[in-house]
């Protein structure tokens, strides 16, 4: 019996870390991102896609589903990591970031969920989504408008799905995870922005020199202990340096 993972954003960051902690757990990974990563193994299927695109979502699940067998499936994951973080206040970006930041942050999200929850409907197995969130989903940054408002969204999916899928046999159980502030190319980004468009700027200069950052490898180790912790609650929001729930 296999189990499965879904994940967007599997080749760089926390998402890439996360691939490689599920295939060390013997999990077979469909990874959809723009691009490739360069790990090599037999149960690591990379599957490209542009998740900023406004179409494309229902074939690309119909063509994913082809290759799961329900009756040789123990348990199914949707880890949705994929996001994009144009800095800026709003009124300085471009019609274009605002939308792209928006589908991957968001309508993919929605867009995935949804045809995950159609596609497994019925299926006996476990099956869980895991949202990738952020403390900025609760807290407003000066030029990150797109950013926190799109991971405060998610984490209302989260909890309106939850609701949903309580009320189903068998129903898909989902969480919301903030794994804090990691070291990974995104961070790297948010140093080099401008002051005048992020003005917390040295807060995270000094979480770098003073090695404040957490490691990728750590993050991804935690998401997958909180994913198998059959006691959290349905539509938790979680925030890893806390381990507890904002209700």
């Amino acid at each position: 019996m296999d189990n499965i993972l879904l994940i967007t954003g599997g080749s760089r960051g926390i998402g890439q870390a996360l691939v490689t902690t599920y295939l060390q757990k013997g999990y077979k990974v469909f990874s959809i991102a723009r691009s490739h990563s360069s790990e090599k193994h037999p149960l690591l299927h990379q599957i490209s896609f542009d998740l900023s695109a406004s179409h494309g979502f229902g074939t690309l699940f119909k063509n994913l589903f082809r290759e799961i067998e329900e009756a040789q499936t123990a348990s199914i994951l949707l880890i949705n990591n994929a996001a994009a973080l144009p800095i800026g206040k709003i009124d300085t970006l471009t019609q274009e970031h605002i939308q792209q930041a928006t589908h991957v942050n968001l309508t993919a999200p929605l867009l995935l969920t949804s045809l995950f929850i159609q596609h497994t409907q019925g299926w006996k197995c476990d099956k869980k989504i895991i949202n990738i969130s952020s403390g900025a989903a609760h807290k407003p940054y000066y030029g990150w408008t797109i950013y926190c408002s799109t991971k405060a969204a998610l984490d209302m999916l989260t909890r309106t799905v939850a609701i949903e899928q309580s009320t189903v046999e068998n129903g898909v159980k989902i969480l919301s995870i903030s794994p804090g502030v990691v070291d990974t190319g995104m961070q790297s980004a948010i140093r080099e922005s401008a002051r005048e468009d992020f003005k917390d700027i040295d807060r995270f200069i000094e979480l770098k020199n003073t090695n404040a950052l957490a490691e990728p490898a750590d993050v991804a180790n935690q998401i997958y202990q909180v994913a198998m912790d059959t006691d959290i609650e349905n539509g938790a929001i979680l925030d890893l340096r806390t381990l507890s729930t904002n209700t």
